[in-house]
């Protein structure tokens, strides 16, 4: 604990992260295992802003394996470590138990809070179904800026995972195996029942039609249940995250739904594979902003100019 931040470990299960000032539990990372089915991992639910409104959802009745704010892969290598149905191309979503794998939490690194972070560093396995060792990841989520005046905090979410097979691991999604615009893997941000047909935000344009753009950012507001108001989501790549060389643009294209839920994903493979090679580390950091309100584009950019990487 500290005077700022303050942060509570339930060791085996969950650590919280908690503004004194406000009270309010910023965000839980879970890491303790759960349903086979739903590809176990740890995950951030509930994420909250700073007057307390939940901006995540969990198990949702649509896809039982959504879970706050998670990093997967919905296809690697033949495996699905996103959970549930399975993409098969020409036969559609289908249960297939031996395609699910895992993710097994290792230890800690570091679990701190100071005046105006609190760091979270963790080394997870990840694995098939059989349970063989495929990647080792490090992963560090600091929780900083937090600013009552603007009603905002940010998180950053960074992984580093090594190739532990012989062989490479490919890196797809529902797209690359052949399904039209559902390029979902990486980082997954599920958003609450309530920011269905929220407003979707980035640099240049807005609205579902951003579906498999490339950008520096997205973001997506919505109007909660149960409280008056909006909240404000945004997800921004470091700019390490671009590798193109062309342009600038990021070789990532953004997965972004608000019909028939919420949720943003930078997508690792979204029309292409990502292939890791034997020993080969893939790296990835990642802003998550999280404002009370309504926030603009012209809001957005300021506070991303503001708050520099």
């Amino acid at each position: 604990m500290s005077g700022g931040l303050r942060l509570v470990h339930a060791h085996g299960d969950r650590i919280t992260v908690t503004d004194p000032a406000t009270g309010v539990e910023l965000l839980t990372y879970v890491y303790r295992q759960e349903a086979a089915w739903e590809a176990p991992r740890p995950y951030i639910h509930p994420l909250r802003t700073l007057a307390g409104d939940v901006v995540t959802d969990y198990r949702p009745n649509d896809h039982r394996w959504h879970k706050g704010l998670s990093l997967t892969a919905s296809h690697l290598s033949g495996a699905n470590l996103w959970g549930g149905n399975s993409y098969v191309h020409g036969e559609g979503y289908l249960a297939l138990p031996e395609r699910v794998g895992s993710m097994a939490h290792l230890g800690f690194e570091e679990v701190s809070a100071d005046a105006g972070r609190a760091v979270i560093a963790e080394r997870l396995t990840w694995h098939p179904y059989g349970g063989d060792l495929w990647a080792e990841e490090v992963r560090r989520i600091e929780v900083h800026d937090v600013d009552r005046h603007s009603g905002s905090w940010a998180l950053t979410w960074s992984t580093s995972i090594t190739n532990r097979r012989d062989e490479p691991l490919r890196f797809g999604s529902p797209t690359t195996a052949g399904r039209e615009l559902a390029g979902y893997t990486g980082l997954f941000w599920r958003g609450p029942r309530a920011f269905r047909d929220g407003r979707i935000i980035g640099p240049e344009g807005e609205g579902p039609g951003l579906m498999a753009s490339q950008s520096p950012w997205l973001a997506l507001s919505g109007e909660h249940d149960g409280t008056d108001g909006h909240a404000t989501v945004v997800l921004a790549h470091a700019p390490e995250n671009d590798h193109s060389g062309a342009g600038g643009a990021h070789p990532a294209h953004w997965f972004v739904r608000n019909e028939p839920f919420a949720g943003i994903a930078p997508s690792w493979a979204f029309f292409d594979e990502l292939t890791l090679p034997p020993g080969d580390t893939l790296t990835r950091r990642y802003r998550v902003v999280v404002a009370d309100g309504a926030w603009e584009r012209e809001e957005i950019t300021k506070y991303l100019e503001a708050h520099p990487w």
